[in-house]
């Protein structure tokens, strides 16, 4: 045999890992371009083409390796798996891993980048859906409630509407939690007076200095008003959005005071007594 000459398979087969050096530097490359392309540590590919195996973390590395070796020289990868795994069986003849899963490869692997953005991404779409669920961000402005009139039956439906009382004293609106709900209030300049989550019993003084305060809510329903102590309509149903509706003493006042409560069924209103007719 000539010097330098590579053995033929048949009478001196040679090893996976010195077919891969020839084919290397038959294709002028040195180990730190394929280390680049493969993003192999430079040592393992040196254990590779030296047939150390012992080197490396184990045999399912090896193949890992040793293919993503080959596919970066242009060198058939499946048929060099396959003469790899009957040189272990060889070499090793107890080892039972070298069928088992191969490592990923390691040029397929996404940038940690790539990993960090993903995340950061799933993390906004978490904290937008939660904000939506809160119900402080609606797609379309909600219109401002109609005046709330509690349906009745029929006989209570004949039943007249308590008018607006006058207002009394100097108009201090007050705002008291039924149950846990959030709110802001701002005034006419778009500055917030009020925002926070309030726990049930807890009440919120409105200034009297307040330029064309106005209100936004998912749970206008949890709100008791009150003016000067006197309970005015609720400011909406449940599960209504109200937005930019005025809670100012007149906003309120202009509209329908609480609903009386409905007349017994078979009874019928009492009139107001007229005034004597002089005979």
């Amino acid at each position: 045999m000539v010097d330098g000459e590579i053995p033929e398979k048949g009478l001196f087969p040679i090893s996976v890992g010195e077919r891969l050096r020839v084919a290397r530097e038959a294709a002028k490359l040195d180990l730190n371009d394929v280390s680049t392309r493969t993003r192999i540590p430079l040592r393992h590919l040196t254990a590779i083409e030296n047939s150390d195996y012992t080197a490396l973390p184990s045999q399912t590395y090896a193949l890992g390796f040793a293919k993503s070796y080959a596919r970066a020289i242009g060198v058939d990868e499946i048929a060099l798996g396959n003469d790899l795994r009957a040189e272990l069986g060889r070499a090793h003849p107890d080892a039972r891993d070298a069928n088992v899963y191969e490592p990923a490869d390691p040029s397929r692997v996404p940038p940690r980048l790539l990993a960090w953005t993903a995340a950061l991404l799933a993390l906004i779409i978490v904290v937008g859906y939660g904000v939506w669920r809160g119900g402080y961000f609606d797609s379309a402005d909600v219109a401002t409630p109609a005046p709330v009139i509690a349906q009745q039956e029929t006989v209570a439906a004949a039943a007249p509407v308590a008018k607006p009382a006058a207002t009394v004293g100097p108009g201090q609106v007050v705002l008291t939690a039924t149950t846990a709900v959030w709110l802001r209030i701002t005034d006419g300049a778009k500055t917030a007076l009020f925002q926070k989550e309030m726990a049930a019993g807890e009440t919120y003084q409105l200034p009297l200095t307040a330029t064309d305060p106005k209100i936004l809510t998912g749970r206008p329903d949890a709100l008791k008003v009150t003016i000067d102590g006197r309970e005015v309509a609720p400011l909406g149903g449940a599960k209504t959005t109200v937005r930019n509706l005025g809670i100012s003493a007149a906003a309120l006042n202009a509209r329908v005071a609480v609903t009386p409560p409905p007349v017994a069924a078979g009874t019928t209103p009492v009139a107001a007594a007229s005034p004597a007719v002089p005979q």
